[in-house]
């Protein structure tokens, strides 16, 4: 697969921008209105993939936060998933007593987040909530999504923060391969 590689790989347009825009500004606002005013949030987004969802969902959230990663990986180079999830970077950020909001962009298996959630929940935060931009619904996470952006077909995709290979991450809409 080329290195630069473009639209024109892929099968077809899954979620356009427009549609993502849109649906983005919901989500924001959404959760403006579940978390309590003067409480503190820390939204906690999963790298590489929830980068540019993140970007946009902080600006549409209308309230003070703070942010922060973890890079988590369960896919490598490959298009699935090794069921194996490896943390290569947990901040040092404090839990304690604050809303922790974990952004990611795709949950199709759940092991991402029934590896991750356990360890954030010891931390002792005063809630951790799951948003996604898109999933798969292939088998019941725990925890639960509270917010999801788009139910996603069992298909490969990329664009918008995803990627295969780190191919593809630039594309404003998601794509199927």
């Amino acid at each position: 697969m080329a290195r630069n590689a473009g639209a024109e790989s892929l099968r077809r347009v899954v979620v356009s921008e427009e549609e993502i825009r849109a649906r983005v500004a919901a989500l924001g606002a959404e959760i403006t209105a579940y978390y309590p005013e003067g409480e503190d949030l820390l939204v906690l987004g999963l790298l590489k993939g929830s980068f540019i969802f993140m970007a946009d969902l902080v600006r549409a959230i209308r309230r003070p936060l703070h942010l922060d990663f973890l890079v988590a990986s369960s896919y490598g180079m490959e298009s699935s998933s090794s069921g194996q999830v490896e943390l290569r970077y947990d901040p040092d950020t404090s839990f304690r007593d604050r809303h922790v909001l974990v952004v990611e962009d795709i949950v199709d298996s759940g092991t991402t987040l029934r590896s991750l959630v356990p360890g954030l929940l010891e931390r002792g935060p005063r809630s951790v909530e799951v948003c996604a931009l898109l999933h798969k619904r292939l088998a019941a996470p725990e925890p639960e999504v509270r917010w999801v952006g788009f139910d996603c077909p069992d298909e490969f995709v990329v664009g918008y923060g995803l990627d295969h290979a780190e191919n593809f991450r630039h594309l404003p809409f998601i794509g199927s391969l």
